[in-house]
């Protein structure tokens, strides 16, 4: 039989251990409190927005727009920043983000078209595409532009096509992207629908669209071909006169002056969209993080008022949407290519 005494010491175990394991039930709820109160792994570095080409481009003005609005409004914690990376149109970059960056999730870039004709072209193409990466979302679209000094002779489009044609090797189209690329198709369409060789048509190349305008304005080049948000700020300053731009219907704001190249008899017709890309093999947490970020992002009044401030037209759609535009856009773009003889 057990005395009074051992009961009591068994008692005393028994309380002691209860509390020790209380104790322990504590220590874990804390632990996992703390786990929780950290958050999510991703993101917990800082994430960089590449702009394929020079600064003052149509990349470079969104992968800013969209670093400056995530970090006001406090949807992204970790800082950004935005590399410029130029370089044969953006194919460079692309090289390197495929080959290297396959699963940097802290790196992403922002494209339109180029990242699809780069890839289709015959000269001076891409091995890597779309394909190659994650699509995100497509933030914007905007439109080409056919851009000359505010001096120039060419007060319209069509007294500029009508000297192209009579020698199309005469003047010098510039663009901020490759031979082959977006910049060069908005330079040579309008010639071409007008029906005169693009092949024929004299084009320099440089790395950026802000390139592309100082070639104009220092008399490098006769005519650019670029996106019209690009040129937004020189035209309000009176540096260059936009003989057309080729959206379905007028521009509205600093553009609204100006007409389309359809509006003057020229069948020319092209949108840039403009998108957020990820690396091919980005972890499944990773993309779910800025499909809900992005899609915050786009709804936001701040968003709104940057779209608007740039000239661009909000067009959002997100990762699975954005996939399967791009599918739909290949074989337009294979279309257009094969149309100029620039297929590989």
């Amino acid at each position: 039989m057990f005395s009074i005494k051992k009961i009591s010491a068994v008692m005393c175990a028994g309380a002691l251990a209860l509390s020790l394991g209380a104790c322990s039930s504590k220590e874990t709820a804390s632990s996992g409190s703390s786990k929780k109160e950290a958050g999510p792994s991703y993101p917990r570095k800082a994430i960089s927005v590449v702009a394929p080409s020079g600064a003052g481009g149509g990349w470079d003005l969104t992968a800013r727009s969209f670093t400056k609005v995530l970090s006001e409004t406090k949807l992204v914690s970790q800082p950004l920043t935005v590399e410029n990376k130029p370089g044969g149109g953006g194919a460079v970059f692309m090289a390197e983000y495929a080959t290297q960056q396959a699963a940097n999730n802290e790196m992403l870039f922002v494209n339109s078209p180029p990242i699809i004709i780069n890839n289709l072209k015959k000269e001076g193409n891409s091995p890597y595409g779309y394909k190659n990466t994650t699509p995100l979302a497509q933030l914007t679209k905007d439109f080409g532009a056919i851009v000359v000094k505010k001096d120039s002779k060419f007060t319209d489009l069509k007294s500029l096509l009508d000297e192209v044609k009579k020698d199309p090797s005469k003047l010098t189209f510039a663009g901020g992207s490759a031979p082959g690329s977006m910049d060069h198709l908005i330079s040579i369409l309008p010639a071409f629908k007008y029906g005169v060789d693009p092949t024929k048509i004299k084009y320099v190349s440089y790395d950026g669209g802000g390139e592309a305008i100082t070639a104009l304005l220092g008399g490098n080049a006769d005519v650019i071909g670029t996106d019209a948000s690009s040129v937004k700020e020189f035209l309000k300053a009176g540096k260059v006169r936009v003989l057309a731009v080729t959206a379905a219907d007028r521009l509205g704001g600093d553009f609204k002056d100006v007409p389309t190249a359809k509006e003057q008899g020229v069948d020319a017709e092209f949108t840039i969209w403009r998108g957020v890309f990820g690396p091919e093999k980005m972890s499944k947490e990773a993309k779910s993080y800025w499909e809900i970020t992005i899609d915050k992002l786009v709804k936001s009044p701040e968003w709104k008022t940057e779209v608007e401030t740039q000239g661009w037209e909000l067009e959002y759609k997100n990762s699975a949407d954005f996939t399967k535009f791009l599918g739909e856009q290949e074989k337009q773009v294979q279309q257009l290519l094969e149309a100029l003889g620039m297929q590989k």
